[in-house]
């Protein structure tokens, strides 16, 4: 194989691997980024119909949350977690797209979640949207809207500081890294919806607190909450 190839192998494979990102076996025709074998073994958690799951057990008696729920469970050093890392970490926005249409389609079967108005991502501040390239957590909400049929806002909340990475610290450390961190340019937009926050992955729940905060000081606003994964350790 000569250089030229091998470079425009490796630039194909960056895009479009051969390989199961999360088994490792070799794709077939029609396959993309994960196997249907993983894909269909994925450790999908069915919160959505369950007002009691342990996600929405992260929000109690500290913020108001109507629903809560994630696509799938997953614990440190599992395959799944490399579907994540894959999404946040090297740029595969499409597989987040997927992943979030997959997500929708069970939440549109769910009277909890059938119901929402609006799609809102977590945002990213700035500064680390333009370092990472684009926001893991806006592609996985579009990829919910498409399969709602619900509009997503992207840039109505945003984050007005910037913030040290969540890893590694302790829930009360995390909370103290986000208090106060978002903000809302025009709240007229929210005002009487049922916001949808979406984001890649939910351990604590301190980032979605401090943006259910924030959305709540709207007039009229009633939030839910749906993250790709739960970090169930």
């Amino acid at each position: 194989m000569n250089t030229l190839t091998q470079v425009f192998d490796d630039v194909l494979g960056l895009f479009y691997p051969q390989l199961c990102i999360t088994c490792g076996e070799r794709l077939i025709s029609q396959e993309k980024y994960l196997c249907m074998k993983c894909w269909f073994d994925l450790p999908i958690s069915r919160f959505e119909n369950e007002n009691e799951n342990k996600v929405a057990q992260l929000f109690w008696g500290r913020v108001q949350i109507e629903h809560a729920t994630s696509y799938f469970n997953y614990r440190k050093g599992s395959r799944y977690q490399k579907l994540i890392h894959f999404i946040k970490y090297k740029g595969l926005k499409e597989l987040g797209l997927e992943t979030g249409r997959r997500f929708g389609d069970i939440l549109a079967e769910a009277e909890n979640f059938n119901q929402v108005d609006t799609i809102v991502p977590v945002p990213l501040h700035p500064k680390k949207q333009k370092k990472r390239g684009f926001n893991q957590s806006e592609w996985i909400a579009r990829g919910i809207s498409e399969s709602l049929n619900k509009p997503m806002l992207e840039n109505n909340l945003y984050r007005k500081i910037f913030t040290s990475t969540q890893t590694r610290k302790n829930r009360f450390e995390r909370w103290q890294n986000v208090d106060g961190i978002f903000g809302v340019n025009n709240p007229e937009e929210f005002e009487n919806q049922h916001v949808l926050i979406v984001d890649d992955v939910v351990t604590t729940g301190s980032t979605l607190e401090a943006c259910a905060y924030e959305l709540l000081k709207v007039s009229g606003v009633k939030v839910s909450i749906a993250t790709l994964a739960f970090a169930d350790f």
